[in-house]
């Protein structure tokens, strides 16, 4: 099946010309390209529009989840008849497993894993393995991190069809080998519930439900299911049951690593022994005899990974299976935010390696271990297909790989230029920033002021909070919700002017900010180079009036250099404006649209019929959320109740990383907590 494009929207501006160009380069096949485009050009569109053109299987990284998943809802929109997936860490919380030397202090692996995402990343890769051609795949760096051979998921599928000789034992025992849970209440995903001759089975990927029935030693009927009310959608001639877990070795391939496992292990209490370390010999030989009596009764341990060489068949240091080895040869693979995810991917093998190599050092872990890792930076470069680099500032790195294939797309679909940059000296920045945001605030405009530290962010706005300015500051030391939430406030305008360091650069959609002050302009370093002020000056690109003022003694290289090629920039785009008689608009916000990513939580958690009670419920405004909720609740009403469901909602929308919706369910369920208080003190 061929991509197909949904959009209400036509190329414009530059967009033409660069999907033209990008189309030829990589049908000419060019290794490399590169997008450099400015905030709020269309960059995600530009793309979309290459991949429907191409018709390849693709990979879009992305170097963080909650940017992940933007994409992600922002290609699912576009190609709504296509099969856009996602992966990202399955990981809520993760503390992995290491030891530190200098206090003789070992930390065990402590993790919560999001269940709704490892559905997802298994249909990830459960599309890529079907032969299906349209399928994107956003992905975060995890996709460079080891998972099960991809040859071992065909060989513990399990295939049904209707008139096969299998006995229902049979296929029970190979619902458990693919680790399948057998349950008498409610089916959950990778469940399975016997009742009589008929198996029912909750797949592991979507929600998708089939009853098998049996007569005799023959399957007579296999049917697709509503999970929920039992009744029957669809006869299937055939289905395939996929395994539970993206890593699920054949039960042959399991015999063999026992058996090498036990040897690499004496031979590891052997070294230990010459060494006169005894100590780490006992360890190591009391945690390995463990692991492999949980393998040998149930085909797992916890840390099984750390065992991944022996059942993938690899040879000592050679690299792990991953999520690129379920691509075909001609995927096209898109790095968003390019400047930072590749960096990101250069550095994951150094951290890894230094923790694994304590953990064998001092007898916690064998040798293999290691191999347990995330691909290194030249493994992941020979796995690449033809790319597409994107980024509003490209680093060197991508420039020299993509040689003549860079293309620009400067022009907005809206008009808007880039904003204008002022250098101003920083004697008496405080005085002339009261000054802007005085201006500001009169025209109801927002203004961001980036500090170099975050005690100098939290100290400017505690400042300005003292001299009446609506101020409020954000930095990393602020957990997730936290920060949503006051960019969420920002919106609903609780406040004019917001201090932060280093997260307000990509990403962030804020229409509203029409004034980007930058202070310690002059300063060197990471928070100060070319590509720092370029993306954070870009928080201004989305509004007509948008402004950067540069504060500083003296004006560094960076500084020249972003405010050069911002003028070259607002050149083009007002050139291009004159031309075709293009009055800049405002850029707006997106209204507030139901992540896709909660389709299956919702699916999971409520019948068809009540599927668009979520949607309705994460798209109310935010105001609507808690307004006049003191009479909405009266003493009568079950506040325990409505104070759970609240909570369970905003755990709900979190773990499917729709943090807007669950900040609004959050601040519901305070002000409920609040409610009850306050009722409790008066029958008091």
């Amino acid at each position: 099946m061929d991509f197909k494009l949904v959009s209400d929207y036509k190329p414009m501006g530059d967009q033409p010309a660069a999907i033209e160009r990008l189309v030829a380069d990589i049908r000419k096949g060019v290794p490399a390209a590169t997008l450099h485009g400015v905030t709020g050009s269309g960059k995600t569109f530009t793309m979309a529009n290459v991949i429907a053109q191409l018709n390849r299987p693709v990979l879009v990284l992305s170097h963080n989840k909650t940017l992940a998943a933007q994409l992600y809802s922002e290609f699912k929109s576009f190609f709504p008849e296509n099969a856009v997936e996602y992966f990202v860490s399955y990981y809520d919380y993760y503390q992995p497993e290491a030891y530190i030397p200098s206090t003789d202090t070992y930390i065990e692996k402590d993790l919560a894993i999001n269940a709704e995402i490892d559905r997802m990343r298994l249909s990830a890769t459960f599309s890529l393995l079907s032969g299906r051609r349209d399928v994107i795949v956003v992905a975060s760096v995890s996709c460079i991190y080891g998972i099960g051979n991809p040859a071992d998921f065909h060989s513990t599928m399990v295939q049904l069809k209707v008139g096969d000789v299998m006995a229902m034992k049979h296929l029970m025992y190979r619902l458990v080998e693919i680790l399948y849970t057998r349950v008498e209440g409610d089916l959950e995903s990778s469940t399975f519930r016997v009742k009589g001759d008929t198996i029912t089975i909750r797949s592991s990927v979507g929600n998708h439900c089939y009853r098998v029935t049996f007569f005799d030693d023959e399957i007579e009927d296999i049917s697709l299911i509503d999970a929920d009310t039992g009744q029957r959608i669809d006869k299937l001639e055939q289905v395939n049951i996929y395994p539970a877990n993206l890593f699920v070795p054949s039960k042959a391939r399991i015999e063999q690593a026992v058996m090498q496992i036990e040897f690499d292990l004496e031979k590891q209490i052997e070294f230990f022994t010459k060494e006169g370390r005894d100590v780490e010999a006992r360890r190591i030989e009391q945690r390995v005899h463990y692991d492999l009596e949980m393998i040998k009764e149930l085909g797992y341990c916890s840390g099984i990974e750390n065992y991944s060489r022996y059942f993938d068949g690899r040879a000592p240091g050679m690299r792990p299976f991953c999520l690129l080895d379920y691509f075909p040869e001609d995927s096209l693979f898109i790095i968003d935010e390019s400047h930072v995810s590749v960096p990101q991917v250069r550095g994951m093998f150094g951290g890894d390696r230094s923790r694994k190599e304590n953990l064998v050092e001092y007898g916690f872990r064998l040798p293999a271990a290691r191999d347990n890792r995330p691909l290194r930076f030249e493994e992941f470069e020979a796995m690449q297909g033809q790319t597409i680099y994107v980024s509003a500032t490209p680093a060197p790195y991508e420039l020299a790989r993509s040689e003549d294939s860079v293309v620009e797309q400067f022009i907005r679909p809206t008009g808007i230029i880039d904003p204008a940059l002022k250098v101003v000296d920083s004697t008496h920045q405080i005085d002339r920033l009261m000054e802007d945001i005085e201006e500001c605030v009169k025209r109801g405009e927002k203004m961001i002021v980036t500090t170099i530290s975050k005690r100098m962010c939290e100290e400017v706005s505690t400042y300005l909070e003292k001299m009446g300015v609506r101020s409020r500051y954000i930095h990393s030391d602020l957990d997730t919700l936290e920060r949503v939430q006051i960019i969420e406030d920002m919106h609903a305008d609780m406040f004019d002017v917001l201090c932060g360091v280093n997260l307000l650069r990509e990403g962030i959609d804020l229409p509203e900010v029409s004034q980007v002050s930058i202070f310690d302009a002059d300063k060197n370093g990471y928070l100060r180079n070319y590509t720092a002020m370029t993306q954070v000056a870009g928080r201004a690109a989305r509004h007509a009036q948008g402004r950067v003022v540069l504060y500083g003694t003296a004006c560094t290289e960076a500084m020249r250099r972003t405010v050069e090629d911002s003028n070259r920039r607002r050149e083009k785009q007002i050139k291009y404006n004159i031309e075709h008689g293009i009055m800049p608009r405002q850029a707006k916000r997106n209204s507030a649209q139901p992540s896709p990513l909660l389709d299956g939580v919702a699916e999971s958690n409520m019948q068809a019929s009540d599927t668009s009670a979520i949607y309705n419920m994460v798209s109310t405004p935010a105001v609507g959320m808690v307004a006049d909720s003191v009479a909405q609740y009266g003493k009568g009403s079950n506040l325990d109740t409505l104070i759970e469901q609240a909570r369970n909602d905003m755990e709900r929308a979190a773990k499917s990383l729709d943090f807007m919706a669950a900040a609004r369910y959050r601040d519901r369920m305070y002000e409920l907590q609040q409610i009850k208080e306050e009722q409790l003190k008066a029958q008091y």
